[in-house]
């Protein structure tokens, strides 16, 4: 009775052993048939971050703030100003370019207005000449008459002294007007020298007065910074009042919209990731209830200790080895980012399936599309041509804006 009594928890616990033994066996194949068919291909590393676009906001001019419209946390569009300075400085500046060109445009078409008049005088000059040559001629037979008659004593020496003398007179007359001939083609040419081969327009003194007021013209615009790109603001450093200076940094403006991940993988993973191969990845402030998918688009050229700001010096007495970690940046799905907004900085888990070995290690075809470009600055150059337009039209006159206007966007379109 007793020997029934322990057989039974010994068949209990052999059969329980069982189930154990072939609950493992089974996992362990299941876990191996993962790893053989999938597992085996996957990388993960956890040492990943979210990276984007973090543009900062600089001036291009320097100048006092007198206006800020755009704080942290706030999301801005493509050429929305956010900060302004004061304009007084450049306003003047501007006046006093604008008034140069007018001056400019004003003293050239009096060279090309000169070019008449000289011509005029020089046509005076040449009447005046034919007139004196005309007395010297006239002169020179009185003489030639009164030389026959001297020694007969029809004609006394006293007048043919006198006759002698007007002779002497008109030679100089036209040797005077000889040279002022000379000296009114002399003019003519020093005058067309400066306006040959051009026009009031394209003189060089306008072009040149024309460039100082695009130039006054942009400053005074670059006096409001805008945003370059649509985007979210952050680290507003920025205050009212405050003198700022060229280049210095005000406020940051990032696109949760273009964002990447710089995930960090050990040197021993690189062999088998390939540009094009899929990856997931899980955002800690989301957890796993969200993952996102996406694509390996590059890899790091140096691991990120060669390039740090401090680089290792490995040749010492004393040496560690230090598993080297590569960047690696996956592109997310666009689509994924609207509906889970992530931002610059996060930490996020990446898995790469590098099943498929058929890409490339290393990018070798350049890019062909810009990395990212703006379009805001693009109006300040055409608003400034237009402001030159417009006083090189009431500056020539009505007769000659239709020509002027034609010129100048030649003029322009060879400069930029």
């Amino acid at each position: 009775m007793s020997d029934n009594n322990n057989a039974e928890p010994n068949n209990t616990r052999r059969r329980g052993l069982t189930v154990i033994a072939a609950v493992v066996v089974l996992a362990g194949a299941g876990w191996g048939v993962y790893h053989w068919m999938n597992g085996r291909y996957l990388q993960n590393t956890d040492n990943a971050y979210v990276a984007g676009n973090v543009v900062q906001i600089t001036p291009l001019v320097s100048g006092t703030v007198v206006s800020i419209l755009a704080d942290e946390t706030d999301f801005v569009r493509a050429g929305q100003p956010l900060v302004k300075l004061d304009t007084t400085d450049a306003r003047v500046a501007l006046e006093q370019a604008e008034a140069q060109l007018s001056k400019a445009i004003r003293d050239t078409r009096g060279l090309f207005a000169g070019n008449g008049t000289l011509s005029a005088q020089i046509a005076l000059r040449e009447a005046d000449l034919t007139r004196v040559q005309s007395d010297l001629a006239k002169a020179q037979d009185d003489v030639n008459r009164r030389a026959a008659l001297v020694a007969s004593g029809a004609v006394g020496k006293e007048e043919f002294q006198h006759a002698n003398n007007q002779l002497v007179s008109a030679r100089s007359a036209v040797s005077a007007a000889q040279s002022a001939v000379i000296a009114a083609r002399e003019q003519l040419t020093t005058n067309q020298v400066q306006t040959d081969g051009t026009s009031v327009e394209q003189h060089p003194a306008v072009q040149a007065a024309a460039s100082k007021v695009r130039e006054a013209y942009l400053t005074l615009r670059r006096a409001e910074l805008p945003a370059p790109m649509d985007g979210t603001v952050a680290k507003r450093a920025v205050q009212i009042g405050q003198r700022v200076q060229a280049g210095a940094p005000l406020m940051t403006v990032v696109s949760l919209n273009q964002l990447w991940v710089d995930a960090n993988f050990k040197e021993s993973q690189l062999q088998s990731l390939r540009i094009g191969q899929p990856a997931e990845l899980e955002a800690d402030v989301y957890g796993k209830k969200v993952v996102f998918h996406g694509k390996v688009s590059g890899l790091g050229a140096g691991t990120g200790a060669a390039f740090s700001l401090l680089p290792a010096q490995n040749a010492t007495g004393n040496w560690i080895k230090v598993v080297q970690r590569v960047p690696v940046r996956i592109a997310l799905d666009p689509a994924e980012l609207r509906a889970n907004p992530l931002r610059v900085g996060l930490s996020m888990d990446v898995t790469v399936n590098a099943e498929d070995q058929s890409g490339k290690a290393l990018a070798d075809v350049p890019r062909g599309d810009a990395v990212a470009q703006t379009v805001v600055y693009e109006t300040l150059e055409k608003d400034a041509d237009t402001r030159v337009q417009q006083l090189l039209a009431s500056s020539l006159g009505r007769h000659q804006v239709a020509a002027a206007a034609g010129n100048l966007a030649a003029s322009a379109t060879t400069v930029h």
